[in-house]
């Protein structure tokens, strides 16, 4: 038992549950911040209770917005959090495009009220910050893979845009006031509990429910993207393991490999015995204004620093998440025939 206090923003995220269990798991007290507004308010932490029941008193959650500065100020304050971990975000790259300003707030104005409120505390306790960085910010600029803790930045949208500001307010931050500030520049990262509108979850699920005779085509946009993906549950614990350290850094978490939306196809839907090129539509509508062709992530760092690599590779990644996708199918179906 380490008898820490934990505080996440993006709890109820993909991230936020897996380093939640994670966090319990090391004996953590874990508080994390909530949205009124959140479209999953409480389904994944109550989801944790039942399947970690003796460690359900350790979870608590408080309603709040990282946008609202005095609130985030007034509850970390409060709670007096060994650890503050960042992971709220609008953390869709489409979607900033058509909500700039708000993505700014959040993914930007979050990150300093947050950095604010623990520099606060750092007065009267050592206090402990990590910041949720991404690959986008590389932009994926011909000549510059594998990317790693010395690339330039050069953001393609406004949501990398934003993270870049973070990621520097965290920087400065950390060298202005000797606060422990950590970047954890993650590289895609997915999951069973990956947001349906993200481009691997709906491809695993859309696999899914074709099988199962509930949905006929996908529209996606571009397929020839290449990307470096790695599971959530994996990357996690390197956030942690930031955490863990003496001297506060920056670190690129990555599986050092590249695979295209074609490859992806191939594997979810050839795991259900069925041929992508039969359903997969182009719409012109999922295509971005400006698009990152190719990311490879180079995470030397983190193995020699932190002692961190990915334990599940992409193959093993998709199966999980077409497994449990199809469970989600077949469930649908019992009750449509129900």
């Amino acid at each position: 038992m380490t008898g820490k206090r934990a505080f996440i923003t993006g709890i109820t995220g993909q991230d936020g549950y897996y380093l939640t269990r994670l966090l319990l798991e090391q004996g953590y007290d874990v508080h994390g911040l909530v949205r009124r507004t959140s479209s999953m308010p409480r389904r994944r932490i109550d989801q944790l209770r039942e399947e970690m029941p003796d460690y359900a008193e350790r979870i608590t959650l408080y309603y709040g917005d990282v946008t609202d500065a005095s609130g985030v100020i007034r509850i970390v304050m409060e709670q007096e959090p060994d650890e503050v971990y960042n992971l709220a975000a609008q953390s869709h790259v489409r979607v900033s495009f058509d909500n700039p300003a708000y993505t700014q707030a959040v993914n930007a104005d979050g990150c300093l009220h947050l950095l604010e409120a623990v520099r606060l505390l750092n007065q009267r306790k050592p206090v402990k910050f990590y910041q949720a960085s991404t690959s986008e910010m590389y932009g994926g600029i011909p000549g510059t893979a594998p990317q790693s803790e010395t690339t330039p930045f050069h953001p393609r949208s406004p949501y990398a845009s934003a993270k870049v500001a973070a990621f520097h307010h965290t920087v400065n931050y950390r060298e202005a006031y000797g606060i422990f500030a950590c970047n954890g520049i993650l590289f895609n990262h997915e999951s069973p509990l990956r947001g349906e509108n993200f481009v691997t979850r709906k491809i695993t699920l859309a696999a899914a429910r074709i099988r199962a005779g509930l949905q006929s085509q996908l529209a996606l946009g571009n397929l020839d993207v290449m990307r470096d993906w790695g599971y959530a549950g994996d990357y996690v614990e390197a956030m942690w393991l930031m955490m863990q350290q003496d001297e506060s850094d920056d670190f690129v978490i990555a599986s050092g490999e590249t695979h295209s939306i074609r490859e992806l196809l191939d594997l979810a839907f050839g795991a259900v015995n069925l041929d992508w090129q039969d359903y997969v539509v182009i719409d012109k509508r999922y295509l971005r204004p400006t698009e990152v062709e190719f990311l490879r992530g180079d995470a030397s760092k983190a193995r020699r620093v932190l002692g961190w690599q990915p334990k599940t590779s992409f193959e093993e990644l998709v199966q999980m998440m077409v497994d449990s996708d199809c469970q989600l199918a077949a469930d649908e179906r019992r009750r449509e025939c129900s």
